[in-house]
């Protein structure tokens, strides 16, 4: 817990010598009498759960504006973020039991724009110190003194009308004991759990594990010795010899000192030099998504043979639940494409392969019941995609799951195939607009967790309605500002740009709502890329490597004459 000195102390419970010390000696003795001293206590922090590992216990946040997150934290695992809304400042309050007639230094690490901390109630002269931004981890400080009556005081911190939320992180109330106490010491972490390893190449090895409640840090061990610690709970080894097995473990520590390890797993390195893994080859910098329809609902019925070469993404829509919890299988319509045959359709996935397509299988759709929320589910989700993959020679997954997402499962699934498939896996995601309009929604936090391995993210533009900006505005739907607003959020919220595509119809058939003209579309890859052909809203800079576009569908695309990727994808593969 960080505490700032106080600024100034009061010595209490000293009293003098009475009179002069008097020596007396006798028998050849050397006696001090009539001297009476007390060591002056220790200063404690008065506040309680000062670093929100608690939640918000002891705390009270206007208007419900408060809540705790995990990121980003100043130390151990959770902040307090609060927002201000109409005439509501977010002001969050706490109670601390304090001496009269003491001095007390006051401090918090805050972040965000006009945050303030002070205290009432003090019996003097109330306080309170602010900043008017802070786009790091700040520390506010400054003392009161309390009167000779009070025996507890008010802490506050609060933000300002109109402005963003704040953050703020170990509060330090630190002075005499009020007779409240402190919080407890730390004790010794628990050993992580769920320690597992990702994409392996040929140097290096990147792994990944639970959060521990109470840790601050943690510490990774490659056979038995120290190899690296983190803040966090992923960590990548590098340095490592090519086709080579290692095994890892990892610790939690904090104050109290370091947990027992966890239990050990094993990884392996890629063999040097062996290229891709998977079949087919790798995409292109700027790409083209398109989805194929395994089923026929008006749009034209295509074999795979049939989608045009503008796509360099063809996802197969969809793989289909079984009983099985979180596993997945594919039926391939056979009737409803017009007698396509299973060999048919899997020596067009070698062709399109050859010719430099990659061909992978979505999960999910509008009416897709996969679940993926627990250790069972995410393993069994990720040993029969892998079972496709052996198949059918799938390059990849595609997540298109709109009834909901886990991303602590769905992270580990992903990362389980991966390991399994090789670095070459293609992992591609289609959420609603509502799952990526903040980084704490569980679309979002999947993208984040599996960023190292994850290929692009075509967010679905259409069916929305009108939405929130990266700017704080809302946007309407079917417009260039829509698509440049809402991919602004990803696109600054901790994706890559070669991870961001936009996601639109082919046609006013292939959604209720939201279709744009190719032209459009255009536009919005280029006010991103180069800051040209913007609407109202311009980005603050240019992404020149944003990785392109996705249509539903390529079957919706041909019964338009393919007018929109005759359209789209020569400017996709045009942009720098």
């Amino acid at each position: 817990m960080e505490r700032s000195p106080a600024t100034s102390r009061r010595r209490r419970h000293s009293r003098p010598l009475l009179g002069s010390a008097m020596a007396v000696v006798a028998a050849g003795a050397l006696t001090l009498t009539g001297l009476v001293s007390s060591a002056q206590a220790a200063d404690v922090n008065v506040a309680k759960n000062a670093g929100f590992e608690s939640g918000l216990a002891n705390w009270t946040c206007s208007g419900g504006s408060g809540a705790t997150v995990s990121s980003p934290v100043h130390s151990g695992t959770a902040a307090l973020k609060a927002t201000p809304a109409g005439l509501d400042n977010a002001q969050c309050t706490q109670t601390v039991a304090v001496k009269p007639n003491s001095t007390y230094a006051l401090s918090s690490w805050v972040q965000g724009s006009y945050v303030y901390l002070g205290v009432s109630g003090t019996g003097t002269t109330d306080v309170s110190t602010w900043t008017p931004g802070a786009s790091g981890w700040t520390q506010l400080s400054t003392s009161f003194t309390t009167g000779p009556s009070t025996t507890s005081v008010t802490v506050y911190t609060h933000g300002w009308y109109g402005q963003p939320a704040y953050l703020v992180d170990d509060v330090s109330v630190s002075g005499p004991d009020g007779g409240g106490g402190t919080d407890p010491a730390p004790t010794i972490p628990a050993a992580p759990a769920g320690l597992t390893v990702g994409t392996p190449t040929s140097s290096s090895l990147a792994l990944s594990w639970n959060a521990v409640s109470g840790a601050t840090g943690y510490t990774v061990y490659k056979d038995g010795a120290k190899a690296t610690t983190s803040t966090g709970t992923s960590a990548t080894i590098t340095g490592l010899a090519a086709d080579t097995a290692y095994q890892f473990a990892v610790t939690a520590t904090n104050a109290a000192g370091e947990s027992v390890k966890s239990a050990t797993v094993g990884g392996r390195t890629a063999t040097s030099g062996t290229g891709n893994p998977n079949p087919g080859t790798s995409v292109p910098k700027h790409a083209v998504t398109g989805y194929w329809q395994n089923f026929n609902n008006g749009a034209t019925v295509q074999k795979l043979s049939d989608v045009p070469a503008n796509y360099d993404i063809i996802a197969v829509s969809f793989a289909d639940a079984t009983t099985t919890p979180g596993a997945v299988t594919f039926n391939l319509d056979s009737a409803g494409l017009n007698g396509y045959t299973v060999d048919q359709f899997k020596a067009d996935i070698k062709a399109k392969q050859a010719a430099g397509k990659n061909v992978i299988i979505s999960v999910g759709g509008e009416k897709g019941s996969v679940a993926v929320n627990s250790d069972a589910s995410a393993t069994n989700f990720a040993n029969s995609l892998y079972s496709l993959i052996q198949e059918y020679g799938f390059n990849g997954v595609d997540i298109d799951l709109e009834n909901g997402l886990n991303s602590t499962y769905m992270t580990k699934a992903l990362r389980s195939l991966s390991q399994k498939a090789g670095s070459g896996l293609v992992i591609t995601m289609a959420p609603q607009t509502i799952d990526m309009q903040s980084t704490s929604g569980e679309y979002f936090k999947t993208a984040l967790g599996i960023k190292d391995i994850l290929t692009v993210v075509n967010m679905q533009y259409y069916n929305s309605g009108s939405m929130l900006g990266c700017d704080g505005k809302v946007y309407s739907q079917g417009s260039v500002d829509f698509l440049t607003a809402l991919a602004c959020i990803q696109l600054e919220g901790g994706l890559d740009a070669s991870q961001v595509g936009l996601g639109v119809p082919a046609s006013t058939s292939g959604a209720g709502s939201g279709y744009v003209a190719p032209s459009v579309v255009n536009a919005a890859l280029d006010c991103l890329a180069k800051g040209t052909g913007c609407g109202s809203f311009k980005p603050s800079r240019t992404y020149p490597g944003v990785r392109g576009a996705m249509t539903w569908s390529t079957n919706w695309d041909a019964k338009s004459g393919n007018a929109w990727s005759n359209a789209v994808a020569p400017h996709v593969h045009g942009l720098p």
